[in-house]
């Protein structure tokens, strides 16, 4: 059963979050640590799944430790704390030349900005305004950074809220007036008071929110694992993209978030009935294609400078377990 726990580190000073569920590995399995930057519930079950159809195939224990931000993550990765990163390592990469490439897209962004229509109904009202996104380093900074400069605006600060969550609960009392929401957790609160709360218009995104990366060692080291978790990958993505409820049945077939609150629980087949229209899930793992949309989402966000034909697929991702998955179980 997959391990879903806290990071005990000591070089980097790393803080985890809550536990969701908690097993010990047998004595002789291998333990694979992947870190992610948030707390873990229903919409991670594409990713639980895959990881535990993995284990299966090679006798191996994944655990999987929420992290405070996606910078965080990419420090434990490149400190050998954890094994495989989910995020976003494109700005450690190009900045610090770190041996780290990323090796599958799990999630696509698609994200919001929502804002209390009291305080501001246009981007031009938002110049100088606060914005809260999810963490520094996430895809929801980028975005926000993005909208910046699209619209001709500076905001007053952009602050660090985890998780959609938190920050929907901080809209409806009035604590935070403008912010980036998941698909979910925007229609929730729009349709609570669609006259209150109201949707900026914003450009259709293509650049990934979450993606499997690993030092160029490990993926070296351990090319059939990672390869093995490629393919569970695609089978995963495919089989929710196929059928929404397929997570929620998965899970208990697997006993997977074993302690999730049950209003968590019945929000999961609602989420990926959302998500899955909205094209979130990638079938072919993004690969370069999804690089290059992300070179130029960068560049428009400001965290790459020149043009997207300045930028090397090869020197962020590792297309080699990628390709060699998709020849086996095939392109959709």
């Amino acid at each position: 059963m997959l391990i879903l726990g806290r990071l005990a580190c000591c070089a980097a000073g790393l803080a985890a979050l809550s536990l969701v569920a908690w097993s010990e590995p047998a004595a002789a399995q291998r333990v694979i640590r992947v870190g992610q930057a948030d707390t873990l519930t229903g919409q991670n079950l594409p990713e639980l799944i895959a990881m535990a159809n993995t284990e299966k195939r090679l006798g191996v224990k994944f655990n999987v430790i929420a992290l405070k931000s996606d910078d965080v993550v990419f420090q434990a990765v490149i400190n050998n704390e954890i094994d495989i990163g989910i995020g976003d390592a494109y700005k450690g990469i190009d900045t610090l030349k770190a041996p780290v490439r990323h090796f599958f897209l799990l999630r696509r962004i698609a994200y919001f900005p929502v804002v209390n229509s009291e305080f501001y109904k246009t981007w031009k009202d938002l110049n100088g305004a606060d914005m809260a996104v999810h963490a520094r380093g996430s895809a929801t900074e980028a975005m926000a950074l993005q909208m910046q400069k699209v619209n001709g605006i500076k905001f007053g600060q952009i602050s660090f809220v985890p998780g959609s969550e938190v920050r929907i609960i901080a809209m409806r009392r009035g604590t935070m007036k403008a912010t980036l929401l998941d698909l979910p957790n925007t229609r929730k609160l729009t349709e609570e008071d669609p006259k209150k709360f109201i949707v900026l218009p914003v450009e259709t995104q293509s650049a990934s929110d979450e993606i499997f990366y690993a030092t160029t060692k490990f993926i070296g080291d351990n090319k059939d694992l990672v390869q093995a978790l490629c393919e569970e990958l695609l089978r995963s993505l495919r089989a929710v993209n196929a059928d929404p409820q397929t997570p929620a049945r998965l899970r208990q077939q697997l006993g997977l978030l074993k302690d999730l609150p049950k209003a968590l629980v019945d929000d999961i087949t609602p989420y990926f009935e959302m998500a899955v229209p909205g094209g979130l899930f990638p079938t072919d793992g993004g690969g370069a294609a999804a690089a290059k949309a992300d070179f130029d989402f960068l560049i428009a966000a400001g965290r790459f400078t020149g043009q997207g034909s300045d930028y090397k697929v090869e020197d962020f991702w590792d297309l080699a377990p990628l390709n060699s998955a998709l020849a086996k179980v095939g392109k959709n």
